[in-house]
């Protein structure tokens, strides 16, 4: 039976590198895959999923009103589909989730999403709580903090570099908008100490 995984991380564990090697990997023996990427994400170009390092690929833009498992079946129906492969998971609604696990349990098809877990104010985004509570496999990327540790915590911070601690919960950005940092270091940009920012 196919099965639903989810590989998250903060930002730059190299995400969308990973999906893109997986994808080399099923096409490199012949299997047809099917990628999909938020539409409103245009940093690249629309429907473009890029890594750091300069893989790219083209794919299906979606956004939340997109059923992908009706995308899927259409494919399907044209011809054999190995995998599918989501950059950005993050975004997605629960209804897409569950989209997805239904493109594993009903057509037998693995799905592999890839996203953030939580957003700058440390909340999860809505696809990310979904999908850690149905998917099969959770996998966590290990990114880096400056200080060595392992960076689990997304800082938003302004064109100065100082933290954001307050805006929409969704701001397209890389680089120059995001910091992956540990924990610790996570509280303090954010002035956190012992849960008085709750």
């Amino acid at each position: 039976m196919a099965k639903l995984y989810f590989y998250y991380a903060a930002m730059n564990a190299g995400k969308s590198a990973t999906l893109l090697q997986a994808d080399f990997n099923y096409r490199e023996r012949g299997m047809r895959t099917l990628l999909f990427t938020a539409a409103f994400d245009d940093r690249f170009e629309p429907g473009k999923i890029s890594s750091r390092i300069g893989l790219a690929s083209h794919a299906n833009a979606i956004d939340p009103e997109s059923d992908l498992f009706e995308e899927v079946a259409i494919e399907l129906a044209e011809a054999p589909v190995h995998c599918v492969l989501v950059d950005e998971a993050q975004w997605l609604t629960r209804a897409q989730v569950f989209q997805l696990a239904a493109v594993c349990d009903e057509l037998d098809i693995p799905v592999l999403a890839y996203g953030l877990r939580t957003d700058f104010r440390a909340q999860l985004f809505p696809g990310s709580e979904v999908l850690l509570a149905i998917a099969d496999n959770l996998i966590e990327l290990k990114a880096v903090c400056a200080c060595g540790r392992k960076a689990t915590m997304n800082l938003r911070v302004d064109a100065e570099g100082f933290a954001v601690k307050e805006g929409a919960q969704i701001e397209v950005g890389g680089n120059e908008r995001y910091v992956a940092l540990c924990r610790r270091h996570y509280a303090e940009q954010m002035g956190w100490r012992r849960g008085a920012h709750l």
